[in-house]
């Protein structure tokens, strides 16, 4: 079946007084937020790309509210004062739904997040059976309860929380071998079937996700829509910038990391452009105010 992409929320403009390049800085707490930096890369070839991963907490998934909203308000803001950037883009389902608010509340700089895509997936379903597939997290947020009441009144929602597809997505990416096995055993709550019909839209609620999600394909029980919410982010981050410069050739990836760092060979793969530089960014780095 098609996938289906979702649409990304409505957030500040950045003004575009002349056309330069801008910087952009995609966080996420491991490789999963190369699915949604890629699919910005392709509407914005022109941006310097920073790419931030949390490594030495991932995954999010287990972390408590209050622990994981101080964690990333804290990485961020060492980020955005070191490099200040035209735009942030929280790519992580888990890290969106709780840290945006005070994040926009202390920084001018415009955020984009990423939300569990439930509305784009119940428009799309002919059954009106979708499942959402996410990290414990996620599913446990009133915030991805707020969703499913409010724009899916009219379709059956099975929340399924994994506990280990992020970090079995990312040993995929990086070449080790993943049973067939594994993969479906985490995905097969997500096919219901029923009197009344089955399943026919899957929500990828972790960025992790569409990485391996010709993998997910392939050991699927039927065949279902997933839906992927990077390329809608993608162009709601190229409308807010305004226009483009003219691209030429695309400027390296400067690559972040807080804990084990991350290999430059998988971030050129996944973003067909060079990697300038991978840093490490201290426990906690201490900045004068």
């Amino acid at each position: 079946m098609d996938r289906v992409t979702a649409s990304a929320e409505r957030l500040f403009i950045v003004p575009s007084s002349e056309l330069r390049s801008p910087t952009i800085l995609v966080f996420d707490s491991g490789i999963g937020g190369l699915s949604v930096c890629r699919e910005i890369a392709r509407q914005r070839p022109d941006a310097r790309y920073i790419y931030a991963a949390d490594t030495a907490f991932f995954p999010y998934g287990a972390l408590g509210d209050a622990e994981l909203t101080e964690r990333v308000c804290e990485v961020v803001g060492d980020l955005v004062t070191l490099h200040a950037p035209d735009m942030v883009v929280i790519a992580c389902n888990t890290a969106s739904t709780l840290a945006l608010p005070p994040l926009r509340a202390r920084h001018s700089v415009p955020f984009v997040g990423t939300v569990p895509a439930i509305k784009p997936a119940c428009a799309a379903s002919a059954s009106k059976r979708i499942s959402v597939l996410a990290t414990p997290g996620t599913v446990r947020r009133d915030y991805t309860a707020a969703l499913v009441r409010d724009f899916a009144s009219d379709c059956k929602v099975a929340l399924v929380p994994s506990d280990s597809l992020a970090g079995l997505a990312e040993s995929i990416v990086h070449g080790d071998p993943v049973d067939d096995a594994d993969l479906r055993r985490e995905i097969e709550p997500c096919f219901v079937r029923d009197a009344g019909g089955r399943t026919d839209t899957i929500v990828l609620a972790c960025t992790h996700y569409p990485l391996i999600v010709d993998r997910l394909r392939r050991v699927a029980p039927w065949p279902v829509s997933w839906v992927d919410p990077a390329p809608a982010i993608a162009r709601r981050v190229a409308s807010l910038l305004g226009p483009a410069a003219r691209a030429g050739t695309p400027k390296p990836v400067r690559v972040v990391a807080t804990g084990p760092a991350l290999d430059a060979d998988v971030v050129t793969s996944l973003l067909d452009r060079p990697v300038e530089s991978v840093d490490m960014l201290p426990p906690r780095v201490r900045i004068a105010s």
